[in-house]
């Protein structure tokens, strides 16, 4: 059965990072789809420039691995339902959808973070757009993708190393390893 890895987390959480790490390394993934090194690929000094013709290639990329039926992940901010039909369709190739969600506690972060990579020569999201993103995505992950995904995790990314802060299969089992952390993710789901 092969898999599709969602790696997932608002802007400044370290989705990139972690997946050059955790993809090959752990998971033995060597397919990873991502829109902003698609970006940086086609204009490598101004990448926002291109960001739609680098989304449409990454869904491009993603059709070809669905078809295929390899192993592969993509990375995304999970603050849009676009996904949704994708995760669908890879269930029904016979695929198990596996989320790996990393958080902050708050946009604040996030754009603390965004800032540090900018000032490294990393590439910029206005602070409006991280806020926004951040809140969708946690709404989403909470309410859309954990009930649909075969296996997720919730990883607190905020210090030095990971915590997993929860995991489940599907809506139907789900284990709370950090409760404070989880509560504060309804909340910020729920309220905002």
């Amino acid at each position: 059965m092969p898999n599709l890895y969602i790696i997932a987390g608002c802007n400044g959480a370290g989705k990139t990072t972690a997946s050059y790490t955790v993809l090959p390394e752990l998971l033995n993934c060597n397919e990873f789809v991502n829109a902003d090194n698609i970006a940086a690929g086609l204009s490598p000094f101004n990448p926002e420039s291109v960001a739609l013709e680098a989304g449409r290639i990454m869904l491009q990329r993603i059709d070809e691995l669905l078809s295929r039926e390899v192993d592969f992940a993509f990375e995304t901010t999970l603050s849009t339902r676009s996904y949704v039909s994708l995760v669908k369709r890879a269930q029904q190739k016979g695929y198990e959808v596996i989320l790996l969600f990393f958080w902050l506690s708050s946009p604040q972060m996030a754009m603390e973070r965004v800032a540090k990579r900018v000032s490294r020569g990393g590439h910029n999201i206005p602070a409006d757009v991280i806020e926004r993103r951040y809140y969708r995505g946690i709404r989403n992950l909470v309410h859309l993708y954990t009930p649909l995904c075969d296996r997720w995790f919730v990883i607190n990314n905020m210090g030095t190393g990971t915590q997993v802060v929860a995991r489940g299969l599907e809506a139907s089992e789900k284990t709370i390893i950090k409760s404070d952390d989880w509560k504060v993710i309804l909340d910020q789901a729920n309220d905002n």
